[in-house]
């Protein structure tokens, strides 16, 4: 019987025994996985929103980066301008339960400052301008004194004129001129913005101390009155502490002045009060090279009556410097600041290496703050009574001691080899 049309159909539609059908995994429209794919496709809703998000972010840091860039120098006057209100808030707090306005006795305590600050700097001035007139008319006898001492020595023929005209004319000190009255601006431009800076700090300081309560009062009254308890405590310590650290550096600044000042009156220095001042000041509230600086200018000054005064000028500021970072400013800073001195040392070189000079100045005061506050929330016990506390290292039972092992490894004769027979 042939096949029929229906018959070849039906053999074309049917699948071997073991194979499967292809199945189409195409979704179809309307479908719930059309849907899906349709979503997955698209971006998420949420994901533009979170990239201007974070563009805001970026471009917030960067502003407040920038803004915090070119506000670090009146930050910087205002972090002094604290630590200054800190340092005269006994004397004004003082005044003030006499019985006078707090404003009126900020304005006593500063104008105490200015005034101490100026005649110092007078008398100073004048001292400097004095001695500088007295090298000027007496320079041509220094300079006869050295070319004389070099042709006796070098058996040399240098006459003084030679000399003069030679610096005359030397390119050296056309340049040095040149450079010099180049810089004359930038030397101007230095001094009003130092002065400047020296009223920002002022003014800040003044406001810091005449409205200390109301400072206080302010920013306790967002604070629970827990933190209240806390904010007020850091407070007092960081003004009893500011005040023992200024304390201190008075009382080495005054064994300094009184020190030198018995030395350069003993080698008939002129001016060896002011003299005896600056080295005082500039020594102990100068961090850093404040010593070289002190002990630069009388050396000048007694090189001036006779050369050899500048080396013992020299030997006893070293000497002196030794003997009051040994022996003087340890017990000065334990009794004031109660800080360790390798704290306060490693104090000053992060805080120099930090903000300068500022840094290192406010650093002990700021870190005996610190560590006076966070005192309070250390639990301290009992230490044992070990040895090995004291610096004893204890011994174990019958263990020789080292001497005894010493002699023994001395006087114990190696065991004999045996002999070797014959071969």
């Amino acid at each position: 019987m042939a096949p029929t049309d229906n018959d070849g159909r039906i053999a074309q539609d049917a699948s071997p025994v073991g194979t499967a059908d292809p199945v189409d995994t195409t979704p179809r429209a309307g479908s719930p996985a059309a849907d899906a794919a349709t979503a997955g496709a698209r971006m998420p809703r949420w994901l533009p929103r979170a990239m201007v998000l974070a563009l805001a972010l970026v471009a917030a840091f960067q502003l407040g980066s920038w803004a915090f860039h070119q506000l670090t120098g009146l930050l910087i006057n205002i972090l002094i301008a604290f630590f200054l209100a800190l340092a005269i808030e006994p004397a004004v707090s003082w005044m003030a339960s006499r019985g006078l306005r707090r404003g009126f006795a900020t304005f006593l305590v500063f104008l105490g400052l200015v005034i101490a600050v100026a005649g110092f700097v007078t008398l100073l001035g004048s001292m400097l301008a004095g001695q500088i007139n007295k090298i000027v008319e007496d320079f041509p006898d220094y300079l006869d004194s050295v070319i004389n001492w070099v042709n006796e020595t070098f058996h040399s023929h240098v006459r003084r004129v030679d000399v003069q005209e030679g610096l005359l004319h030397s390119d050296w000190l056309r340049k040095y001129a040149q450079n010099s009255a180049a810089g004359v601006l930038d030397v101007s431009g230095q001094v009003l913005g130092g002065l400047f800076q020296l009223l920002t700090i002022t003014l800040f300081a003044f406001y810091f101390a005449a409205d200390g309560p109301r400072l206080r009062r302010t920013l306790c009254s967002v604070l629970p009155p827990a933190r209240q308890a806390e904010v007020l405590r850091a407070w007092e310590i960081a003004v009893d502490k500011t005040g023992g650290y200024l304390y201190s550096r008075g009382v080495m600044a005054l064994i300094s002045g009184i020190a030198h000042y018995i030395l350069l009156e003993a080698l008939g220095v002129p001016y060896a009060p002011v003299l005896g001042v600056w080295v005082g000041l500039v020594s102990q509230f100068i961090p850093t090279i404040g010593t070289y600086l002190a002990g630069a200018l009388p050396m000048l000054i007694a090189f001036t009556v006779n050369p050899l005064y500048a080396v013992w000028v020299l030997v006893f500021v070293v000497i002196y410097q030794q003997f009051e970072n040994y022996m003087l400013q340890p017990k000065l800073t334990s009794k004031s600041v109660d800080i360790h001195p390798a704290v306060a040392f490693g104090s000053v070189i992060a805080g120099t290496a930090l903000l300068g000079a500022v840094g290192a100045l406010i650093a002990i005061p700021a870190v005996a703050t610190l560590q006076a506050f966070l005192s309070a929330y250390v639990k301290r016990y009992d230490v044992t009574d070990d040895p090995r506390v004291h610096g004893h290292r204890r011994r174990g039972a019958g263990s020789p001691g080292l001497l005894t092992r010493i002699r023994r490894l001395i006087w114990q004769r190696p065991a004999e080899e045996p002999e070797e027979g014959p071969a």
